[in-house]
């Protein structure tokens, strides 16, 4: 059945943030394909995903080169999409990808150098069927390419119309902060900061978070649900079709001790007396600091989509609850 979008899908939105000093907004929810998207995976239920999605304003699709199994299933399922449903409204969407990680095989295949981040946007713009993407990532520092070669990279896809903004994601504060200066040297701007951020992973808050604010730089925070552990998923065990319960992937049964789940509990507890599920109270914890632009949700299902987006009905919090909160992640 064609697809035709909500006509209330700004009137009734997930509500936008200025990305740091840019005059570029995101959606307060951002959806993230790195789960959920591949070959392997439900092609209907990722479509009704992206409709859903975009039904409630959320404008801003994340992907990268190795997201799907295989690898680039997710930027090729999402093309397909995209030209199917979403070709009218290129204009209306911040599509954002990027390159780090491996690829392919050999030596240009990974890290860095100019070399692999060109070819791979080469091939991400091929996979989606697209002239140019919004945001493009150095999705990890590479400790043995000068960040005058990658930031280099990614200035020139700027000034060659193959991507309108860059970021860097998962930088340690120091090379992030001698990446930006090169950026805005060459008059390519850092646009925005990409990083693990939740409630039991805060670490962020002392290093990264002040050089931000301070750069005007905007920030957007993937696994703010800790992959899953900040919902109701494990409070009673492991569940078969779960993330945990797979041999891959970054969360592992391992991690799920009696402590953490104890942790949880409580934490789901505190959700309730707020009338929010874990996962809505978790999302806007992450939401309730100015810094945060947007959270990069990774659904696997409409409904879960739509109890993420819920978050945004309380995102108050008194003092009192964010201590409380605070003291039970730090346990």
């Amino acid at each position: 059945m064609k697809y035709t979008p909500s006509p209330e899908r700004y009137s009734q939105s997930v509500g936008y943030n200025y990305c740091g000093r840019s005059g570029l907004l995101l959606p307060r929810i951002s959806l993230g394909l790195w789960h959920n998207f591949g070959d392997v995976n439900d092609q209907n239920e990722a479509r009704e995903m992206l409709r859903t999605a975009f039904d409630n304003g959320i404008t801003h699709f994340d992907l990268a080169n190795n997201y799907g199994t295989p690898f680039g299933s997710a930027e090729t399922n999402f093309g397909k999409f995209l030209k199917e449903d979403f070709a009218s409204h290129r204009d209306e969407l911040i599509i954002s990808t990027k390159a780090g990680h491996t690829m392919w095989d050999g030596p240009y295949g990974d890290w860095g150098s100019r070399k692999y981040l060109i070819a791979s946007l080469n091939q991400s713009l091929k996979r989606m069927g697209l002239d140019y993407v919004d945001i493009f990532y150095s999705h990890r520092y590479d400790p043995n390419t000068p960040l005058e070669e990658t930031m280099g990279a990614l200035s020139d896809m700027v000034k060659q119309g193959k991507a309108l903004y860059v970021g860097i994601s998962k930088y340690p504060a120091n090379k992030a902060r001698e990446a930006f200066r090169i950026l805005r040297e060459n008059g390519t701007p850092c646009l925005i900061y990409q990083d693990k951020y939740n409630l039991l992973t805060r670490d962020l808050e002392q290093s990264m978070y002040p050089l931000v604010e301070e750069k005007g730089i905007g920030f957007i925070s993937f696994s703010p649900l800790a992959q899953g552990l900040l919902s109701d998923k494990y409070l009673k065990g492991i569940p078969e079709n779960s993330r945990a319960a797979q041999s891959f992937g970054f969360l592992q049964k391992d991690q799920i001790t009696p402590e953490m789940v104890t942790k949880i509990r409580k934490l789901n507890d505190f959700a309730k007396k707020r009338k929010q599920s874990l996962a809505q109270m978790a999302l806007a914890w992450c939401l309730h600091d100015k810094r945060v632009t947007s959270v990069i949700v990774g659904t696997s299902s409409v409904n879960q989509l739509k109890d993420n987006i819920k978050a945004l009905e309380n995102l108050n919090f008194s003092d009192e609850e964010l201590w409380l909160m605070g003291e039970i992640a730090a346990q």
